[in-house]
């Protein structure tokens, strides 16, 4: 049954592509035992242009329905890439900041710390212009948790105009304080646990990729590997 080969043999292209991202290795040091190198990587990237990858992770990760608490944080990520600002019109999220070139990856998980969204700037990129876009999904009722540096009047009305609640600590030089529990701040800390552990995957503890659509690509397997399967 040819059918049948081939299911066994995307198996262990899915294998081999998840060894490459948790090794760190190059794709043309990817063990044999999983087929020729550019096959694997091939493969990769075919799939990621269907967005095999990010529907996975996102109907995974939106399985469980709307949370009742969301976490927004983001990470700096080391570029060892050559410096592309465009190729075909595609910025390619890399940036200079006082830690050289790098990627910053802006992510929102749930209350236990499980990705729900990510996205990619350069590293000299300010978090707070990011918040629209990864709280765009934002359910009534839910309550935001972020850091100081998501402490902007604009980010509390966007929030508030979904109906849902700011959980964010004020930056010393505010005026005007409103609520804010502390107590329930504790709980933020689960999203910086959730970087933790996806750069376990060393092809996200340091970025590899050229393109910055593979490197989102990488970043949703490995959320996928360590949290929805």
């Amino acid at each position: 049954d040819t059918r049948g080969v081939a299911r066994v043999d995307d198996r262990w292209v899915i294998s081999g592509i998840v060894q490459v991202l948790k090794s760190g290795c190059r794709w043309k040091d990817a063990s044999t035992n999983y087929g020729p190198h550019k096959t694997l990587y091939n493969r990769f990237v075919r799939w990621r242009a269907k967005g095999v990858w990010e529907n996975a992770f996102t109907a995974l990760a939106a399985a469980g329905g709307p949370p009742a608490e969301v976490l927004l944080d983001s990470t700096h990520v080391k570029g060892i890439a050559p410096p592309l600002a465009e190729k075909g019109g595609l910025a390619q999220a890399i940036g200079v900041s006082r830690g050289g070139r790098n990627t910053k990856i802006h992510a929102l998980s749930d209350g236990a710390g499980r990705p729900i969204a990510f996205l990619l700037t350069g590293g000299n990129a300010a978090d707070a212009p990011q918040a629209a876009v990864l709280l765009e999904d934002l359910q009534a009722g839910a309550m935001v948790m972020a850091d100081k540096a998501y402490d902007a009047n604009a980010i509390r009305r966007f929030i508030e105009s979904r109906g849902a609640v700011p959980n964010i600590p004020f930056k010393a030089n505010r005026r005007w304080k409103g609520c804010f529990s502390p107590f329930l701040y504790r709980a933020r800390n689960a999203v910086e646990r959730m970087f933790c552990r996806l750069k376990d995957f060393r092809r996200i503890a340091t970025r590899y990729d050229k393109r910055a659509d593979n490197f989102l690509a990488a970043i949703h397997i490995a959320a996928l590997i360590a949290y929805w399967l």
